[in-house]
């Protein structure tokens, strides 16, 4: 068996590689080749853009792979969506399509690009989304530098923000959400029939899933006297109740826990004052629930 994966290029390439590593799979582009190499004789790697991921799928050609939300629904395909993976290139998080226009426009709201023209790159969504509130505009596609087309070339935008930064860059202001995006991994409809390339995607989504919740967080260790752990269990704010074991001195305990790495270094130093010692911070790749 021989998994058919489809990585996005472009965008969201670095952060897809950086979890799957995160995630146990090795990784390796080499320079104009759009066949990466894994360290996983079951799994074959392609590079596609993003926005045609979800055709190529659908269609047979990939049986997997990762795209965002908002091209699966732009190319109005039918696949099987595995599990959201809410990373994105910057924020590890959602990414919106917004309708925008230069912040000194007098469109205040969808109705008001009745007739105007529309920039964007995704020409069927915003179609779409403008025909269900009754307005007609023409939708042209934008081939990128979508912000720079207004005001000369259009009179609204319809374009994708982390962020914001962006568009407050170009003094763009932002009128309506048109849609809302994370990653997803997606597999053909067929191949997650099949149970062997079913119960590979679904290992791969667990891991993946796991890498995503290990982000921003690391482990840490300690060791306790029994008498001085009520004092240390309250400076730990654990991400569930903290593993807690006998060491061979049966006066000391051992601690396990999982915390945000941001607030670490605010609690080392009342675990030492605690009564906590052979305190070891470990990054976590994982977490599995």
């Amino acid at each position: 068996m021989t998994l058919k994966l489809g990585l996005p290029k472009g965008s969201l390439e670095h952060a897809t590689l950086d979890l799957f590593r995160r995630a146990g799979f090795l990784i390796t582009v080499a320079e104009r080749s759009y066949f990466p190499a894994i360290d996983d004789p079951e799994i074959e790697c392609m590079l596609v853009r993003a926005q045609e991921m979800a055709r190529y799928i659908e269609d047979g050609a990939l049986d997997c792979g990762l795209t965002g939300r908002d091209w699966v629904v732009e190319n109005e395909a039918t696949v099987h969506t595995v599990s959201d993976l809410v990373y994105a290139k910057q924020s590890f998080g959602t990414v919106r399509w917004v309708l925008a226009v230069p912040e000194g426009s007098a469109v205040r709201s969808p109705a008001d690009v009745e007739g105007r023209i529309v920039a964007t790159e995704l020409v069927g969504t915003t179609k779409r989304w403008l025909a269900e509130r009754g307005v007609s505009a023409k939708v042209e596609f934008s081939w990128g530098a979508t912000e720079a087309k207004l005001p000369e070339l259009a009179d609204a935008i319809v374009e994708v923000t982390e962020t914001g930064s962006s568009l407050r860059a170009n003094k763009l202001r932002v009128v309506e959400t048109v849609l809302e995006s994370t990653t997803q991994f997606i597999a053909n409809v067929d191949c997650w029939r099949d149970s062997s390339k079913r119960r590979k995607i679904e290992d791969i989504a667990m891991l993946l899933q796991g890498a995503i919740a290990a982000l921003d967080k690391v482990g840490l260790m300690l060791n306790v006297r029994v008498a001085d752990l009520d004092a240390v269990l309250t400076v730990l704010p654990a991400l569930r109740n903290p593993t807690i074991s006998h060491l061979s001195d049966e006066g000391w305990l051992a601690v396990n826990t999982i915390l945000d790495e941001k607030v670490v270094r605010a609690i080392i130093p009342r675990l030492k004052e605690a009564g906590a010692e052979g305190i070891v911070e470990f990054p976590l790749n994982k977490i599995v629930m």
